[in-house]
């Protein structure tokens, strides 16, 4: 059974890379927002403290004493590290929540990261230790059992078009994520990780919706830019059946281990052929 986070073999070298990275991440912060300061200026120097986000600090800690590691491979979390480093601070929305949700946090310093998770239960327990991330708690339509109907069937529902494209209160449109928080809808989202919900028994709700939904903020983007999606466990036929499907091969621009990168254009910036029926 697949569970939330992992203890491999030798867990001290990815907490002591996590550390280092959100180290390293603290102290570029700090040194760009004084290099303006005269370097040799003494009084200065004296006065200037290295400017960091409690949240960053409190992750350096948890991660250096902790034995429970990220789910995601170091390679992973670097594909989208390299992506906040060009752009946090931004806005970071995260399908899941757990044990390396502090990190990524901690990754977009100043910037707005919320996560989306479906247990209830395990949002009270993550936030316990870590109080000061944001979680809204999400409900799901589907179950992994429907993922090929939806699939085949989605094209027959109008409501689910490109050229509808909206999600809140799109009840006729099962792929829709309905019932967010207004903040989720309101948000241009630089970056979406998907990382849940759970997808690997046929009860549960499956990433179908949350990687439909994700393709459909990134089409209704205003700002100027693309939308980087990250999709962890493309390995699973459901995850890299629906990323072909909603995100499309022609925006991917990296694949590590199990994470694939997209790079998704708003819908008014896409080429002509992508912006009739369907998605891709």
């Amino acid at each position: 059974m697949k569970t939330r986070y992992f203890l491999p073999e030798k867990p001290w070298i990815l907490v002591i890379a996590m550390a280092g990275l959100i180290a390293g991440v603290v102290l570029i912060s700090g040194f760009i927002q004084t290099s303006e300061n005269p370097i040799f200026c003494r009084a200065e120097r004296s006065r200037s403290r290295v400017p960091t986000d409690p949240i960053q600090l409190r992750a350096i800690i948890h991660y250096a004493t902790s034995h429970v590691v990220p789910q995601q491979s170091f390679g992973e979390i670097s594909v989208s590290f390299e992506v906040l480093q060009s752009r946090a601070p931004c806005n970071f929305l995260v399908f899941g929540l757990g044990h390396d949700s502090l990190m990524w946090a901690s990754l977009n310093p100043r910037g707005t990261t919320l996560f989306l998770e479906e247990d209830p239960k395990w949002v009270q327990t993550v936030l316990k230790d870590a109080p000061d991330l944001r979680a809204h708690t999400v409900k799901y339509r589907t179950q992994l059992s429907q993922a090929d109907d939806l699939l085949a069937s989605y094209r027959s529902e109008p409501e689910c078009s490109p050229r509808k494209s909206y999600l809140r209160g799109n009840e006729k449109c099962k792929l829709a994520l309905i019932d967010l928080p207004n903040e989720v809808y309101d948000t241009e989202w630089d970056l979406i990780m998907i990382d849940a919900p759970r997808g690997y028994f046929a009860e549960a709700p499956g990433r179908m919706a949350a990687i439909y939904s994700a393709s459909v903020m990134a089409r209704n983007r205003k700002k100027s830019g693309v939308t980087h999606i990250f999709l962890h466990d493309v390995d699973r036929r459901v995850e890299k059946m629906f990323a072909e499907e909603f995100l499309c091969k022609k925006h991917l621009v990296k694949g590590v281990g199990r994470l694939w990168h997209f790079e998704i254009p708003p819908a008014a910036n896409a080429s002509a052929g992508s912006g009739n029926s369907w998605f891709c």
